[in-house]
């Protein structure tokens, strides 16, 4: 038995498909999300709107609560005059977006490295333009965190790398087993915001955590370090080459 829960974060553009800073537009902070019904919330974090979703135990309720979230953060951006920049992971913003404090700020928490259990170092890149949109999944488990990550790594992460389009996002988050311990399990923070977009890749989100909560024992007991190794390789470089060579030994699920 397990839960599902997400808290998706994603860009604001104006007609021009100029990308707009939200700071100051939609309200919510993580100190205080805006509720916004449903069980849902929304927030302002740096540049972009994040959303957060109540726990879920059935696929039906975990596509519904993000497309309701999604829907009124779109209502919102409709009223600025803006819409969502879909399928968009990560951009360089324009330095007049930039300007506040909260858009200069990264990342408060720090997150970990399931290999080796150490904090992440904070996010630095050298287009300091650059911003990115994640898409992390909460899970509900008893399961050991690390080793519950890493079968994540195995059935999420490594096929995103055929799936999910953005390249750039990895140069400031988004590394091979990025985890936070939680109370209530872990927050898996590899994957870009790529799969909140369609209710196929919402649904396979989902029966890719179950498949890790059932597969996870074995996985950890069958796994060598040198596959360990290759999975965080093809992660951290997206290679395509060993993602594929990955799916097709583990039979691995895509959409």
């Amino acid at each position: 038995m397990f839960t599902i829960g997400a808290d998706p974060e994603l860009f604001l553009k104006n007609q021009n498909n100029k990308l707009i800073s939200v700071v100051g537009l939609i309200g919510g902070t993580k100190e205080s999300p805006l509720p916004i019904g449903n069980g849902c919330a929304i927030q302002e974090d740096n540049v972009a709107a994040e959303f957060c979703i109540p726990a879920c135990n059935n696929p039906k309720a975990f596509i519904s609560s993000i497309q309701f979230a999604i829907q009124d953060i779109q209502s919102r951006a409709e009223d600025l005059g803006l819409t969502l920049a879909k399928l968009t992971a990560s951009a360089s913003f324009d330095k007049d977006q930039l300007q506040t404090r909260a858009a200069r700020q990264f990342g408060c928490d720090p997150d970990y490295n399931a290999y080796t259990d150490k904090p992440n170092p904070r996010p630095r890149a050298e287009d300091r333009t650059l911003r990115s949109a994640g898409g992390h999944v909460h899970v509900g488990t008893t399961l050991p965190p690390r080793d519950i990550i890493k079968t994540m790594d195995l059935l999420l992460g490594v096929p995103s790398v055929l799936i999910d389009s953005d390249e750039q996002r990895r140069k400031l988050y988004g590394k091979a087993g990025c985890f936070r311990y939680k109370p209530y399990g872990v927050e898996y923070r590899t994957l870009s915001n790529f799969w909140i977009w369609d209710e196929r890749t919402i649904d396979w989100v989902y029966h890719q955590v179950a498949e890790s909560i059932n597969f996870c024992e074995e996985f950890i007991k069958e796994s060598s370090e040198e596959e360990q190794l290759l999975i965080q390789s093809c992660i951290n470089d997206n290679n395509k080459e060993y993602a594929t060579k990955l799916i097709d030994k583990w039979s691995i699920a895509i959409p």
